[in-house]
């Protein structure tokens, strides 16, 4: 015998995977805040989707693969469109659409993401199980919950990794137990997980920005919904997918460091969820362009004259959205904290619409970037980490050459935190009709407003609601 074999013991399953599988087989104290929650966040990410539809790019991305049928009898139905289709291309489709605006709901710690992205696992499993309404609002809290106390002590991009991985996580573990798997299914489908291909993150960063950004997270929730299918056969098991010396995601992918927890799973991500309602703009420049469109009035008629223009702002921001140079494309400039800065001082508002070539061939946007200053504040990166605060900081102050200058404007959390839920929802709420009368007509549009505030809307057939979102 060799010297050099190796026992083959089958381990048991990696704690963390049977932290999760324990969470989503077995979890049932769902808050009222929390189910309340995901039906806003439900709403709002059902108007990014429809806002996405205006997006011809967005639209190209959508439908079935070339060799397959683009209409599956019986298959699962796309909100504002045509297509039904299989549950792994209805899910990329819904995730897809949800997500390529990056106007969705946000999550910011050691690692950042957006957990309404695992809605086209949910809603496409939902849909083939015939489940209600009720079963897609807890599915949501365990989703986000499962991604976001990830991010919170692990950090995937210091390492290279997209977050995305987080979306495959929680959709792959939501999707089994929406299938009827028990605690082993659940187990088995995570392990497919972790011995996944995990996504670079390149495609977010420059010089490599790009439109894959905006599909990447309908990819990931999709490929979740495949393993989890492919998790029914009896053999489909990795316990030790995580630990396994050499092999295992941790040495391969994590420098050999394990998971961090913070604190048990419950309901805590949905309810401190960051709803991003006001701009289409990532989460961290969030509150730099309702600084920017407070100092338009002072600003708008005086471009000439200005000298430079100082954006203080944390850690985060800097080292995701903080660029310099020529931008490339849409994908590019909405990750540009510049770039934004400037639409609100010339403009007076962010849209989606000002990411595409049109808007940015305008040379004052670019003439704009070169007078910016971008410095840390070390408080505003404190607060950012700051389990009792999250808040998302940022100040803007313009100078002029005549020696004047506005004043600094500093706002510290944004329209969508959780401290401002009162003022925001209002307006999440004017966001999703917008979008709902923009891509029907106007009876269409009312009932399905009605549709989400139905009083028994939590014991809906997912199939009933989907149906309803359809394009005849």
């Amino acid at each position: 015998m060799s010297s050099q074999c190796t026992q083959n013991a089958r381990p048991d399953y990696d704690d963390v995977m049977v932290k999760i599988a324990d969470y989503v087989s077995s979890y049932d104290d769902f808050s009222a805040e929390s189910l309340e929650t995901a039906h806003y966040c439900l709403m709002d990410s059902l108007a990014c989707g429809l806002m996405a539809l205006q997006f011809d790019a967005c639209q190209n991305h959508l439908g079935a693969l070339p060799f397959a049928n683009d209409a599956i009898q019986g298959g699962v139905p796309v909100m504002g469109t045509q297509y039904k289709l299989d549950p792994v291309t209805a899910a990329f489709n819904i995730g897809c659409m949800i997500r390529w605006l990056d106007y969705n709901d946000t999550w910011l710690a050691a690692e950042w993401g957006h957990p309404s992205d695992n809605l086209g696992a949910i809603l496409a499993v939902s849909y083939i199980k015939d489940l209600t309404m009720d079963d897609v609002l807890k599915a949501m809290v365990l989703a986000h919950e499962i991604q976001g106390v990830l991010a919170l002590e692990n950090s995937f991009n210091k390492v290279g990794l997209d977050h995305v991985v987080l979306v495959k996580i929680a959709s792959a573990a939501v999707a089994a137990k929406l299938l009827g798997y028990d605690k082993e299914g659940i187990l088995k489908t995570l392990s497919q997980v972790f011995v996944d291909g995990q996504s670079l993150r390149t495609y977010r960063h420059a010089p490599n920005t790009g439109r894959r950004k905006s599909w990447a997270a309908g990819d990931a929730t999709s490929r979740a919904v495949r393993l989890a299918y492919l998790s029914e056969y009896a053999d489909e098991s990795y316990p030790s997918a995580l630990t396994a010396k050499i092999w295992g995601f941790y040495d391969v992918l994590f420098e050999g460091k394990s998971f961090k927890f913070q604190r048990e799973f419950g309901c805590y991500v949905m309810e401190q969820v960051l709803f991003k309602i006001s701009y289409p703009a990532e989460f961290h420049a969030q509150t730099a362009v309702e600084c920017a469109i407070k100092l338009h009035a002072e600003t708008k008629d005086k471009f000439c004259d200005i000298d430079r223009i100082e954006l203080t702002t944390h850690e985060s921001a800097i080292r995701i959205i903080a660029k310099d140079g020529e931008l490339h494309n849409p994908a590019d400039r909405d990750h540009c904290l510049q770039y934004m800065v400037a639409c609100g001082l010339l403009l007076g508002d962010l849209t989606a619409e000002m990411y595409e070539d049109d808007i940015a061939a305008d040379n004052r946007i670019d003439a704009l970037r070169k007078k910016m200053i971008v410095q840390e504040n070390k408080n505003f990166s404190a607060d950012y980490h700051d389990v009792k605060k999250r808040s998302i900081a940022n100040s803007v102050q313009v100078f002029f050459r005549d020696g004047s200058s506005t004043e600094k404007v500093t706002v510290e959390y944004p329209l969508g935190h959780r401290r401002r839920r009162a003022e925001g929802m209002p307006v999440l709420v004017n966001k999703f009709k917008n979008a709902v009368h923009k891509h029907y007509n106007d009876s269409k549009a009312q009932y399905l407003i009605d549709l989400m505030h139905d009083r028994n809307f939590h014991k809906m057939s997912v199939q009933n609601f989907l149906d309803a979102w359809a394009l005849k």
